[in-house]
């Protein structure tokens, strides 16, 4: 572990803040569904983050980190007595103002996304949201990465045949 002194500690947070924020945004969207509980769910990301850089390994992997460090969090809101307070649902719209748009022509996909359960749900969104390696994703999940490739590769059957004759291409 390295010591880093508070002005150290602040420009890191910051560039984070600046590199990752859009993306640990979005990943909060996607769990938590609903745009205040995921604002929250972000800024407690960055404020554990804060808490633990020094913690942050010399060739670690940043994204992985403070993707782990925000899914932990979403868990935690999800289980939690006050996430289950109706909110209203987070828009499609929404998730990409957080981060790159997908080129879907309708919420088809999103929808099926949202639909699967949390258990594939997470890897999918780990992977094809946020582009995180399976051996990343089996790090911040807390599972090993046979199951990381199970889960998706059960999840792209789930959502192969829920998506099923939804996309066709022009011949």
């Amino acid at each position: 572990m390295r010591q880093l002194t508070t002005e150290q500690r602040e420009q890191t947070l910051e560039r984070l803040m600046a590199d990752y924020g859009d993306q640990v945004m979005r990943t909060c969207l996607l769990f938590l569904q609903s745009r205040q509980p995921a604002e929250d769910a972000s800024q407690e990301t960055f404020i554990r983050a804060w808490r633990a850089l020094d913690q942050l390994r010399e060739g670690s992997t940043e994204k992985a980190w403070l993707m782990k460090i925000a899914v932990n969090v979403c868990k935690s809101a999800l289980r939690s007595r006050t996430r289950r307070i109706p909110d209203a649902k987070v828009s499609e719209d929404e998730i990409h103002e957080a981060g790159a748009a997908d080129r879907f022509p309708d919420n088809t996909v999103f929808d099926a996304v949202n639909a699967l359960p949390v258990k594939y749900r997470s890897p999918v969104i780990l992977h094809y949201y946020q582009g995180l390696p399976v051996s990343d994703i089996a790090g911040i999940l807390h599972l090993p990465g046979t199951t990381v490739r199970t889960r998706l590769s059960r999840a792209r059957a789930l959502l192969r045949n829920e998506l099923e004759g939804w996309y066709f291409e022009d011949e």
